[in-house]
């Protein structure tokens, strides 16, 4: 067992203390801010502190305001160095900073400078007062209206804001479709939702009977916790934490504590996962419930990855039972069409297709010969060569196996039966069904029709023995630009070990 890394901190609970409220008073009369300092001095809202910020001028307002953008509540004078400077940085405020969430509340000890119905009906102002009119109590009373509203306002924008990054979050993961870039592409999302310091790690459990498993293995992490990769999360955490894995395991929920939270997933295939969130900030009510929102639908996203895998499963099994009926007719193996397919992905790649048609390529390259199904037995396994009108129907298979395929609306079935009608064609037009020459050949009936020669010849066949890697070499080579694509000839012969290599580790039968 492997002991816990010094390098990574563990705090037992949250030291995080609530943020002040920042209150900026403007007034050209230093009396005016150290009366209010003196009233506001022990003032509390939502057991949050003061933070009081003085400018003496509209210009200098304006500054604070950039540099404390986050302002709640300014106590704002009309007559400073203009008569109506305060009522123009209203103006300032709202249109030229774009700020419509800090409250103003304007102070006046000219009243006849700026009448309350006119400077209310013309400014965006939230509240008008006389310097005379404000008290004590006054001012405690109208600094608590303001600051709840500011913080009304800012929680509808933070749920505006935090339910959009829900949405996006939430439709990066529906559309990440590889099972081993899921909880990647999870515990990145929740790193932008909830501001993570310390990083996140996800453990994987495969149907463990409902019992504890001996282990909680970590499949995805970020942070300090990317060294624990493919190690125990039960042996690197602290016991406190480790104990909230087994708690949220237990009870299938997720455990939210003050300086870590366990989110829980789970798919019908009893296949569960537990995501260890560490040193994060601390949440309130709201962002629970924005998690909460966030991690229902990455639970949908889970099993649908689960459901779309066994839809996958089910269609690859179908292909691989579609292409061994076709080579048990001909007495060819199931491992030909397999090598066929991952010969012909390998090629892909190294052709600069993306990894989605290159997946593709594996799973519909070995239905290739799936039109010999049609061809009739004695044509099919003659050990001699083809009469003129035997090879005739030999060749129809191609365009056989493409019917056969052509209904389907399943993107492999339909790749399958382009490849299937194409990787006879020849890349000098000598081919067959249709005489296709060059880029006029589809790249999939390109690549097939090299990976399939290939690892024909040196496949041993009723008619012939497997020829050696030399021989094999030499042909392909007299080919190049006459049956198969000249680059991806050369492509074949650069990686030649590689691709060879496969053949032993997937023999023949």
């Amino acid at each position: 067992m492997r002991l816990i890394d010094d390098s990574l901190e563990f705090p037992q609970e949250s030291t995080v203390e609530a943020s002040p409220w920042k209150i900026l008073i403007v007034d050209d009369e230093p009396e005016v801010h150290q009366v209010t300092r003196l009233v506001l001095g022990n003032f509390r809202f939502d057991d949050r502190p003061l933070q009081l910020i003085s400018a003496y001028s509209s210009i200098e307002a304006e500054q604070r305001l950039r540099e404390h953008h986050d302002t709640a509540v300014i106590l704002l004078d009309v007559v400073m160095e203009t008569e109506q400077a305060g009522l123009a940085l209203v103006r300032t405020i709202r249109e030229r900073l774009d700020n419509p969430f800090v409250r103003i509340v304007l102070r006046t000890g000219q009243p006849g400078q700026a009448p309350e119905h006119e400077v209310v009906a013309a400014y965006d102002i939230n509240d008008y007062k006389e310097k005379t009119e404000l008290t004590a109590q006054k001012l405690s009373t109208t600094l608590y209206a303001a600051l709840r509203a500011y913080r009304d306002m800012r929680t509808i924008e933070s749920s505006r804001r935090g339910l959009e990054s829900v949405i996006q979050a939430s439709t990066d993961v529906f559309a990440r479709q590889q099972p081993q870039h899921f909880a990647s592409m999870v515990i990145e999302k929740l790193e932008d939702l909830v501001g993570v310091h310390g990083g996140i790690l996800c453990c994987r459990i495969d149907q463990p009977n409902g019992q504890s498993p001996e282990h909680f293995t970590v499949a995805a992490a970020t942070g300090g916790y990317s060294r624990y990769l493919a190690g125990n999360a039960d042996e690197q955490l602290p016991a406190h934490l480790v104990q909230s894995l087994h708690h949220a395991f237990r009870e299938k929920r997720h455990v939210f504590s003050d300086d870590h939270y366990v989110l829980h997933f789970a798919d019908s295939d009893a296949t569960e996962a537990l995501v260890y969130v560490g040193q994060s900030r601390r949440m309130d009510e709201h962002s629970h419930r924005l998690l909460q929102v966030f991690c229902s639908n990455v639970a949908i996203a889970y099993e649908n990855l689960h459901l779309n895998k066994e839809l996958f499963d089910s269609q690859l099994d179908m292909v691989y039972l579609l292409a061994g009926a076709a080579e048990s007719r001909s007495r060819e193996t199931a491992n030909h069409g397999r090598r066929v397919g991952i010969i012909a992905a390998m090629l892909g790649r190294l052709h600069g297709l993306d990894e989605a048609t290159c997946e593709m390529l594996n799973y519909a390259a070995p239905l290739h010969d799936i039109g010999k199904i049609g061809i009739p037995d004695a044509i099919l396994n003659k050990p001699g060569a083809h009469t003129p009108e035997e090879t005739v129907i030999m060749r129809t298979h191609a365009e056989l196996g493409a019917k056969l395929l052509a209904g389907s609306r399943r993107p492999i079935f339909r790749l399958a039966g382009e490849i299937a009608l194409t990787h006879h064609e020849n890349f000098d037009g000598s081919g067959y069904p249709n005489g296709l020459t060059g880029e006029d050949i589809p790249i999939a009936g390109r690549i097939t029709a090299l990976a399939d020669v290939f690892d024909a010849l040196g496949s041993r066949r009723c008619y012939k023995e497997a020829w050696p890697d030399p021989a094999i070499h030499e042909f392909i080579q007299g080919q190049r630009g006459v049956k198969f694509d000249p680059s991806l000839t050369d492509l074949l012969f650069a990686n030649w070990n590689q691709i060879a290599t496969l053949r032993r580790q997937l023999p023949d039968n």
